[in-house]
This record gives structure tokens, sequence and C-alpha cells, in this order.
């Protein structure tokens, strides 16, 4: 019974099928029934040939891969008892501990927490927890883990390590439960997809309060560890976006690299130094025990930069090797990543308008501009407020056609990086204290929204409503916001502004994402790709 619900009843996908069985979601329904009027007969069992009729109609079967398992329509009295031996020979224990576990994950969690870890979900499942408890368990300890990080002292730095890494072996346990028991829910996505940033900047936050306490102030450089991540995975999110439904031949990068996936120690090669969140807690969790919060930071930016600058130029070059046709589906998603306010105002690209050649580069000219501006003019210039008035004209340009370039999805993360470096760089040129906690505070608020976005948009469901976009200005208006502000308050109120805005935009976007996130019409989404 568990291994015909684990094939047939995934709450990812509207339809799912193996051989003699077939179940639909109820968004599949109408499919199903016009399925069963057209299905035409044939020597294949009837669900099969219902299967075929309702992919013909254009709804997506999902058929998994059944391993181990069996599933077989058998016509012949040898045929059944083949069958019947088969099925009997299948360990289902053994088989639903190891698909509790992700079939892509990282090497320090395949190899250091998947086998044990799966033991712990079966345990927590015996005893009636549920995924959610666990998932919440997982954020409390990392709280819990920054809070010994943000005492200063070597115990509470040891403690921190300690915990931040139980913290990661629940992180893991709450998906495995839910894999495990089956228990898939609106709610426990949006937990997962999102207390993972909340548990890892929280972390960087207790480090540079404990480092604070000794002397050493490292707030930019905590600020700087969040962006570059942020940014990394806008990036990763914004390909797979582009190219979710793209039609095009296989790109020679992409056939080297399935060329390498034949040879097993370059997959965990590869997946180790893109620094996934296992190895990166796990290197964030033994520095923290034995170094300061400065190596700490150091060892992230560099060895996040390496993985970023890995990834985005492996996918430039898979871009520009493949003739890639973008779907408009394709150019909405990257033009809800883009968090613009400009098109907020009219709910996207205008129907018919032809892809700009130049949207990545208006994008990249406005980001320099008001970057550039920003490093170059002293705090509260007024040169900077025109750079930015810039960047919102050119960003608007960037914008105002459908991103169906080769590149164009691009666009959202040079979106990101101008908003936060430009933040990252006033609150510094601010030199007053408070400045850059306060930037911290700002730019978490505005990164949790920026994922909601993805997760939103990965579930299958519409971007956050046009007037939320409208309501905490898109990034165009919170930058020309941020620069005026520096440039009429006194310094020392400068660090109160961001705070205050920071309070604000995570206000209004919280409200609404616990809205939508607990309602019925939610979607389920379940992370088993890449890992984060």
């Amino acid at each position: 019974m568990h291994a015909l619900r684990l094939a047939l009843t995934d709450p990812r996908f509207d339809a799912c099928a193996v051989p003699g069985a077939l179940a639909v979601q109820p968004a599949a329904r109408a499919a199903l029934d016009k399925a069963a009027a057209l299905a035409p007969g044939g020597p294949d069992p009837y669900a099969d040939r219902l299967a075929a009729a309702v992919e013909a109609a254009g709804t997506t079967v999902q058929r998994p891969e059944l391993g181990t398992l069996v599933a077989t329509v058998p016509a012949t009295t040898e045929e059944r008892a083949a069958a019947a031996a088969a099925v009997a020979a299948v360990d289902d224990e053994a088989l639903r501990l190891r698909t509790a576990v992700k079939s892509r994950d990282g090497f320090f969690t395949t190899f250091f927490i998947s086998p044990y870890s799966r033991y712990i979900a079966r345990w927590c499942a015996r005893r009636g927890l549920t995924p959610n408890q666990v998932t919440t368990a997982s954020l409390i300890t990392a709280l819990i883990a920054a809070g010994c990080a943000a005492t200063g002292d070597r115990w509470g730095y040891v403690a921190a390590g300690v915990l931040l890494l139980v913290s990661f072996v629940l992180d893991c346990t709450d998906g495995q439960l839910a894999r495990y028991s089956l228990q898939y829910s609106t709610l426990g996505a949006w937990l997962d997809a999102t207390f993972d940033r909340a548990k890892e900047y929280s972390f960087y936050a207790g480090l540079a309060l404990g480092a604070a306490r000794n002397g050493d102030d490292v707030w930019a450089l905590a600020l700087g560890s969040m962006i570059l991540m942020t940014c990394r995975h806008i990036v990763d999110f914004a390909f797979n976006e582009a190219n979710h439904d793209a039609t095009a031949n296989t790109s020679p990068t992409a056939a080297l690299s399935g060329r390498l996936d034949s040879v097993g120690w370059t997959v965990w090669v590869r997946r180790m130094i893109i620094l996934p969140i296992g190895e990166r807690w796990a290197m964030i969790a033994v520095l923290t025990a034995f170094t300061t919060p400065r190596i700490v930071f150091y060892a992230l930016l560099v060895g996040c930069a390496f993985g970023a600058l890995y990834t985005t130029a492996g996918r430039v070059l898979r871009s520009l090797t493949r003739k890639a046709t973008r779907t408009d589906r394709a150019a909405q998603a990257l033009a809800d990543l883009a968090d613009s306010a400009v098109l907020a105002w009219t709910g996207g690209p205008r129907p018919g308008k032809g892809p700009s050649r130049a949207a990545l580069w208006l994008a990249v000219a406005g980001a320099v501009i008001v970057i550039g501006e920003a490093l170059r003019s002293d705090f509260g210039s007024p040169w900077v407020i025109s750079a930015a008035v810039g960047y919102v004209i050119f960003s608007a340009a960037a914008v105002a056609a459908p991103l169906k370039g080769p590149l164009d999805w691009l666009v959202p993360p040079v979106f990101r990086v101008a908003e936060y470096v430009t933040v990252l760089v006033l609150a510094a040129k601010a030199d007053v204290p408070g400045a850059l906690p306060a930037a911290f505070g700002l730019v978490a608020a505005v990164a949790y929204h920026h994922y909601d976005t993805v997760y939103r948009i990965r579930g299958g469901s519409s971007a956050p409503p046009h007037w939320l976009v409208r309501t905490t200005g898109g990034h165009e208006g919170r930058v020309l916001l941020t620069v005026v502000l520096a440039a009429v308050l006194a310094r020392d109120a400068f660090p109160v502004a961001l705070t205050a805005l920071a309070v604000f935009v995570a206000l209004v976007v919280l409200v609404e994402s616990i809205r939508f996130w607990v309602s019925s019409g939610a979607p389920a989404v379940h992370d088993e790709g890449e890992p984060a």
C-alpha cells in the first residue's frame, strides 16, 4: 500500500501513473472525465489507455521510476505467480527508508547525514511527530545556536557549531519524515522553503553580534555574505525558470556535463565545489567552533563566490551555445522575479511586443551607475540621487519588453545586486553605529520577499499580487528611497530610517505570505532537485 501511495499520490503532480493504475488530483479531474469518454479500446489495460489519453489531451502524467517496486498487469496464471513472487520479495520497510532520502543531494548530506537521519525520521513517525514539528525544532535549534554565537565567548562558539549541525540534521529529517510517512502539506512547503534562509541569516547575525562583543565589527562581512548567497540563488532560480519549458537542442556545454555525469567521482566533486547547504553549514559549524567570526565570513565569501562564478559561467555558456525558444510563461516568470514596480502597474510585458536585445545591458548599465556613484560619492551626496533616478529609468527600460533573450535570465540577479549592494555601500559610508545592522535587517526582509516570489512561481501559482509589489516599492523604488533618505537625513538618523523601512517591508510581506501559504489554494512545493 505504501508503494502504491508513493507512486500515485505525489501532490506535486496533477496526474500519476504506473502500469495498470492511474491517479489524478482535482486539477486533472476534467481531463480524466474527457479521457474516459474518448479512451480507445485495445489490448493494454484500461488504466494505461486512460493515462495515454489524459497525456494526449495536454495534461502531464508523472510516471515515477519504479526501481525495486513491481507494477504489472499479468495476463496468465504463470505471470500472476511471477508477479506475486516479485512483490513478496520487496522489502517494504527498506524501500520506505531508502526513498525517504532525496535522490539528488550534496556529498556531506548523502554520506554524513542521511545514513542515520532516515532512522531519526522513522523514530519520529512512530511517535506521531509531523514534519512541520521537526522543521520548527530545526529553526529553534538554529536560533539557539545563533544566540550562543552572539555571546562572543569560546564556549558559545563551540556550542553554536554543534547546535548548527544538530539543526541541519533536523532539517534533513523533516523532509525524510515527509517522504517516509507521505505527509505533504502546503504549510510544510512554506516552512521548508523559508526556514533554511532564516536559520542561516540569523546565524550570520549571531556571529556579527559575538564579534562586536570582542571589538571586531564584521557586520559588513555578514551582510556581504547574505547578499552573495541570495544573489547566487536568484541566478539558479532565474535560469531554471527561463529554461523550464524552453525548446531547443541540447547545447555542447550541457552535453559535456552529461558525459561528466557518467564518471561518478566528477558528480560529487561538482556538487561539492558549489558549496551546497550541507557543505556550507558544515564549514560554518567547524570554523565557528575553532576560529573567529571574521574567518568564518572570509571563508564564506571566498567559497560562495567561487561556487557562484562556477555555476553562473556554466549557465551562461549553456545559454549562448543553444538557440532556445522561450515561452511567454518563462518571460512572465522572469518579469515577476524582477520585482519591478513599473511592471506592477501594467501587469507585465505588453502582449505581442517583441523581445529586446538590450534588456540585460540596460539592467547592467543601471546597476553600474547607481553602485558606482554610491562608491564614488560621499555619504549624502545629491549625485547619488541622480544616479538612482538613472537606475529607475534604465531598469524600467530593461523590462519593458518580454525577457526572452538568451541571457535575459540574468536581469533579475542584476537587479538584486544593484539593490542589495547599494544598501550595503550607503550603510558602510554612513559610518555610524547601527547603520550596518539596520541594512542587514532591510536586506533580509527584502530577500524574504524575493524567496517567497520564487517558491510561489515554482509551485505553479502566480507571483505575489501587484499591490504588494507597489506597496513595497519594487527594487527600483526601494533603491531610490534609500538613496534619498541618505541624502536628506542626518547620519545618526539614517539607521533609524533603514530600520523603519525594514520593519515595514517585513510586516507587509510576511502578512501576505502567511495568508497565501496557509490558504487551501497554495501549492505543495517539495524541492527534489539541486541542493540549495
